[in-house]
C-alpha cells in the first residue's frame, strides 16, 4: 500500500433537490445517480467511487431529507440520516443564497452529534451573485462548527477539483477498497431500474413522480438477434397515472422506452431490446412488502 494514499467514506446530505446526485455525476463523471428537477428524485444511499493515485473517496449520495408522509418517505429519511454512521466526513450541501430553512436546521441538528467533519457546500453559485453568499455563510457558522466552507457549481464544476483536494487533507491514510475501474457498488439492475425511473420523471406530470416506482424483472437473457433482453415493470397507485405514463396509444411509454434504452446501452456497452410494462399498485408506498420488493426495506437501515 502506498504511505501517502488516502481513502474513506464521504456522506452528501441535504434538502431534496439542493443538487446532491449532480454533485455525485459531476465527480464520477459517469451517471450512477439519476438527476431531476422535481423534489426527492433519490431514494437509497447512492454509491459513488472517485479514484486517482492519491485517493480513493467513496461517496454516500442520499436522498433529500424531508418530513416523512408514508412509510416510503421514512425510508428515504432514514436511509439520509442512516448514512451519517461511520463516515470519514460529511458534505451538507444547500443551495447558494437562499437561507436556512427548517429542513436545514433539522438536519443540522442531526450534524451536531456526527465525530466526522463536516464540510458546508453552498452549491449552484453559478445562479447568483456571490455577494449575496455572506449573510448566508455568516448565518450557518452560528449553527454548527464546519471544518470548511466550499462554493461550488455542481453543474459546471466550480470549484469540484478543490473540494476533492481539501476534502483528501481530512481523510486517514488508507488502501483502496475497491478497484480502480469500479464506479459504483450498485448492481446493474438497479441502477437499469433508476434509469427508467428518470426518463418517467422527466416525461410525465407533477402528479406522477412521487407515486411511481420501477422494478427490473430480468436482464439475463438474449433475443434471437443476441441483443440483451431488459423487461421491467412500471409501477404507479392509480388507473389515471397509468393512462398517463401510457399515453395516447402507448406514445408516452414508447419515448420513455427509447429515452432510458440510450442511457442503459451507454451504461452496460451494448445493444437492448427493452420491454415495459404499467401496473398499478394502489398505496404502494405504505405497502411493508412492496417496498422490499422495490429496493426500500426499512430492515436494511440501521
Amino acid at each position: 500500500m502506498d504511505n501517502n494514499f488516502r481513502s474513506g467514506f464521504v456522506a452528501i446530505v441535504g434538502r431534496p433537490n439542493v443538487g446532491k446526485s449532480t454533485f455525485m455525476n459531476r465527480i464520477i463523471k459517469e451517471q450512477v445517480a439519476i438527476t431531476s428537477p422535481k423534489a426527492q428524485t433519490t431514494r437509497n444511499k447512492i454509491q459513488g467511487i472517485y479514484t486517482d493515485d492519491q485517493r480513493q473517496i467513496v461517496f454516500l449520495d442520499t436522498p433529500g431529507i424531508h418530513k416523512p408522509h408514508n412509510d416510503l418517505d421514512q425510508y428515504m429519511d432514514k436511509a439520509a440520516l442512516s448514512a451519517l454512521k461511520e463516515v470519514d466526513a460529511v458534505l451538507f450541501m444547500t443551495e447558494a443564497g437562499q437561507k436556512a430553512g427548517p429542513g436545514d436546521k433539522f438536519i443540522i441538528e442531526e450534524l451536531a452529534n456526527v465525530k466526522a467533519p463536516v464540510f458546508l457546500i453552498l452549491n449552484k453559485i453559478d445562479l447568483i451573485n456571490p455577494d449575496e453568499m455572506a449573510p448566508q455563510i455568516d448565518e450557518y457558522k452560528d449553527l454548527i462548527d464546519f471544518a470548511e466552507v466550499i462554493p461550488i457549481s455542481a453543474t459546471n464544476g466550480n470549484n469540484v477539483e478543490d473540494l476533492i483536494d481539501s476534502l483528501t487533507k481530512h481523510l486517514p491514510l488508507g488502501p483502496k477498497y475497491y478497484d480502480v475501474d469500479q464506479i459504483t457498488d450498485h448492481p446493474e439492475y438497479f441502477i437499469v431500474g433508476e434509469l427508467i425511473r428518470e426518463k418517467i420523471l422527466d416525461d410525465t406530470r407533477d402528479e406522477i413522480p412521487h407515486s411511481v416506482a420501477v422494478i427490473v424483472e430480468s436482464m439475463n437473457q438474449r433475443n434471437e438477434r443476441g441483443k440483451l433482453q431488459v423487461e421491467a415493470t412500471i409501477y404507479v397507485e392509480r388507473d389515471s397515472q397509468k393512462a398517463i405514463v401510457i399515453g395516447k396509444g402507448g406514445s408516452m411509454l414508447k419515448n420513455i422506452g427509447i429515452g432510458s434504452r440510450i442511457k442503459i446501452e451507454h451504461l452496460l456497452g451494448e445493444k437492448i431490446n427493452l420491454k415495459l410494462w404499467v401496473k398499478v399498485k394502489k398505496n404502494w408506498r405504505d405497502d411493508p412488502l412492496f417496498l422490499s420488493k422495490a429496493g426500500y426495506s426499512l430492515k436494511d437501515l440501521k
